[in-house]
Parts: structure tokens; sequence; C-alpha cells
């Protein structure tokens, strides 16, 4: 088991790409924190960890709430005695076109995407630094190279490009790493429910010629939350079929 004995928070697990994260975590021997707006979903969540026979800890909330975070992590580590990985994926989408994009749609998606994202990054850099070891994993997207409609989506992933950055610079010589994973696009409920038209567009611009699966970047988060990728820091890795190839 590549994570045996590790802890992590995984927040965004009620559905999608945390759920699947979750789900290969306990496969691996993690013992976990899942954190979602929706209580319902972690609960559902937590049914199926219950059934693999996982340890896991259910935080319902908002991450924008600096407090709820702290609380988070404080509970994390008294359940579970320590804190060794974070993965930031929770994130939400208010789309449209800029000059119809309202003030609530920008600051929404900043407010869990950006904001959200550092608070968790912050508790867990806090605690990490002084433990003296650490992985925090961050989620962006292909998207953050610019989508019609997406304005303050783009630009709230690309700027978890730049904290991720950021912060494997200021602790890496605190023996902590941070990585980021970028999805492209990924065969979850929001893909779905687009109209089969436009999936067949999506499809037709992927090299591999097939969407990815929620597994496939659970997959790449258990290599960087795992000692197999101990001297890889302060990268972004896209997962995509090769959309954005290098």
């Amino acid at each position: 088991m590549r994570l045996k004995n590790k802890v992590a928070i995984v927040t965004g697990s009620g559905r999608g790409i945390g759920e699947a994260i979750i789900y290969r975590f306990i496969e691996e021997g993690a013992k976990v924190t899942l954190c979602d707006v929706d209580e319902k979903a972690l609960k559902e969540v937590k049914s199926k960890v219950d059934e693999m026979n996982g340890a896991c800890l259910l935080a319902a909330g908002d991450i924008a709430d600096r407090d709820f975070v702290g609380k988070m992590v404080d509970n994390t580590i008294q359940e579970f005695g320590t804190l060794d990985v974070v993965v930031n994926n929770a994130a939400i989408t208010r789309d449209a076109i800029l000059h119809k994009m309202t003030q609530q749609q920008w600051e929404e998606v900043m407010d869990v995407n950006l904001k959200g994202t550092f608070n968790c990054l912050q508790a867990a850099a806090t605690y990490m630094r002084v433990q003296g070891k650490g992985t925090i994993i961050n989620v962006s997207s292909t998207s953050r190279y610019g989508n019609v409609g997406q304005l303050n989506y783009a630009a709230s992933k690309g700027g978890v490009v730049a904290m991720t950055r950021t912060a494997a610079k200021e602790l890496c010589r605190k023996g902590v790493t941070c990585n980021c994973i970028s999805p492209g696009t990924i065969w979850t409920d929001m893909l779905k429910a687009v109209p089969e038209q436009a999936q067949e567009r999506f499809r037709a611009s992927i090299p591999l010629g097939r969407f990815g699966e929620p597994r496939e970047v659970a997959n790449l988060a258990v290599f960087l939350a795992s000692d197999e990728a101990s001297y890889i820091t302060g990268q972004t890795i896209n997962c995509d079929g090769g959309s954005f190839m290098a």
C-alpha cells in the first residue's frame, strides 16, 4: 500500500474527482477527512468508505470560511494524530461571457477556488512546516489557459498554479512539497449534463480521443501523495489526454 498510515484531507470530496481520490487513497491505506459543502453527498461517500473498511472523518462546510478550515485541520490531527497530505480539490463554476458576468459570479468563484484553496493551503502549511514534512496537492484545470465564458474560473485556476509554485518555494526547506494537478476534460456529472453534440465536439479535440475518468486523475494524486514523489515540488502536471502538449 503506497499510502499506508498516511493521513489526508481531500476537499470537494462529495463527488467527481474528489470522490475518486478518496476511494483511491483508502485503497492505498490512507486515513482521510472528507470535506465538502454538501453534507448529504459526504455521507454517501462515507457509506462507501465504510464498505471498504476505511477510516474517515467528515467535515461539512465552506472552505471559504477560515474558521471552518482551521477546525477541520485541528479535528483531523486530533482524530488521527497527524496530517500528511492535503488535496485542495474543491471548486465551483459560475459561467458567463465577459460583458454579462456579474460581480456575484466573479466573487463566488474566487471565494471558493482561490480564497478557499488559500485557507486550506495556509492551515496545512502552518502545521506541516513545524512537523518538518508534508505533501500539498492543489487541483487546477487546463481551463486556466482560457475558455470562452469562464474568465472567472480560468483566472482562479491560473491563480492556483501561481500559489502552488510560490508555496513550493517557501516550504521546500521545511520538508514540505507542493504540486498541482491540472485535469482536462473529465467524465464527471458536470460533463454528463452537457448536450451530446457539445460532448462530441469536446471529445474530437482530445488527442487520445476520449474523456478522462476521475480515477485517472486520482491515480496521479496517489503518486504525488506517495513517497515515490518525494523529490518533486513546484510542478503542475496536466492530466488531459494530450490536449495541451508542451
